[in-house]
């Protein structure tokens, strides 16, 4: 088995692309290692010393280290684990991965043609990148996004959000006014 690996625009996070599936659909992000108890692959990656985050996408998996550990020291041990369990032939997640949170109302029509955009327009660039955001809510004009993988944290999340996202949304959508990012 030969992983890829690349960089992404968040400096403390690598993208490992074992060249498989590696969740059928959505995402899951693992913010800790308290989070990760129902995956076997996040678990096993969070067993390597210095690793902060996990995030698992459709055939990639994305890594964010703690800031006093370099890439040098985590990187072999990281695609060791990977390996391991990708050998071992257990599933990466019990149960579906994550999307878009659910949304009912007077703007259920307005949020899905966001989810729609961001569906279309949005997540597939943002995977490129190791990450991907996901609709959280909308009230009053603001939309609110989940950044996840990658996305969480990267010194240009906002660009990306204030200028790239924002922009697309108030250009298609008349109603939306704003774009702000929620936490974990």
């Amino acid at each position: 088995m030969f992983i890829q690996t690349e960089s992404t625009p968040n400096p403390a996070t690598l993208k490992f692309l074992p060249g498989q599936t590696v969740l059928e659909t959505g995402t899951a992000d693992f913010p800790s290692a308290e989070s990760a108890a129902k995956s076997p692959l996040a678990s096993r990656i969070f067993a390597v010393k210095g690793v902060k985050a996990v995030f698992l996408g459709n055939d990639f998996v994305t890594v964010t280290k703690d800031d006093a550990v370099e890439w040098d020291h985590l990187k072999p041990a990281i695609l060791g684990a990977v390996m391991e369990h990708f050998q071992s032939g257990a599933p990466a997640m019990e149960g579906d991965g994550g999307g878009h949170a659910e949304f009912s109302g007077d703007d259920s029509e307005i949020v899905n043609q966001i989810k729609e955009l961001l569906d279309t327009r949005v997540r597939p660039a943002v995977a490129q990148d190791g990450g991907d955001i996901t609709f959280h809510g909308f009230e009053r004009g603001v939309v609110y996004l989940h950044m996840q993988g990658a996305c969480a944290g990267c010194p240009s999340s906002t660009l990306t959000l204030k200028m790239g996202i924002e922009n697309l949304l108030r250009h298609y959508i008349p109603e939306v006014t704003e774009v702000r990012p929620v936490g974990v």
